[in-house]
């Protein structure tokens, strides 16, 4: 059972949708025990870091998470703000985040006057750094929904699978064993989308 993990800061329905589409048997929970006891986890999100953060800890759901994703080796894919919490810290509010990855969040800075806005919103396409189950046998060209002011930097390039041009190559999808993070929104990416979450579905297993 894919478990969804609801902490008020992300369209749980839609992301439930496409992962039913995708051929994922999955549900939406804020339960700590039923988090701890997944086979499989989506942490999705949209807002602000700091307060994320605050609501995961408020709802006793860092433990669980912690127990899934690092004692079980559950995998778990991170869908924009959710990929940004497995960093260490995040400008953002300067909070801490839950460190799972060796890397940190920071706002999108260019170093010379560009005509591009902040947040990067609307469809783009990612170059995939390397092979990774999570990007097996996508449709043609594709393209995915990004919306974000912020983005993960990396210490270890080797775990970061994709990078998207916005002013500068970010990376829009991470990996590091269990851990799955795309920077783009996958439910709202279309067949894109889908296929991505297929992959997740049926070929990222436990480590």
């Amino acid at each position: 059972m894919i478990i969804i993990v609801n902490y008020d800061a992300g369209n749980v329905g839609s992301v439930l949708n496409i992962c039913r589409k995708a051929g994922g048997l999955a549900k939406i929970s804020s339960d700590p025990a039923t988090i701890a006891s997944a086979t499989k986890l989506i942490l999705p999100g949209v807002g602000h870091f700091g307060r994320a953060m605050q609501r995961l800890e408020q709802s006793g759901l860092v433990a669980a998470l912690h127990e899934a994703v690092m004692v079980r080796r559950v995998p778990i894919l991170g869908i924009c703000l959710g990929m940004q919490l497995f960093s260490s810290h995040s400008d953002e509010g300067d909070a801490a985040g839950l460190g799972w990855i060796a890397a940190h969040t920071v706002r999108f800075s260019f170093d010379a006057p560009s005509p591009l806005k902040i947040p990067h919103m609307g469809w783009n396409t990612m170059d995939p750094r390397r092979s990774t189950p999570l990007f097996d046998r996508l449709p043609e060209a594709p393209r995915f929904y990004f919306v974000h002011s912020y983005h993960v930097v990396c210490d270890d390039e080797a775990d970061i699978l994709a990078t998207t041009m916005h002013g500068i190559p970010f990376a829009s999808a991470i990996g590091h064993a269990n851990i799955w993070g795309t920077q783009f929104h996958p439910e709202k990416s279309h067949k894109y989308g889908v296929a991505v979450m297929r992959n997740f579905v049926d070929r990222v297993d436990a480590c």
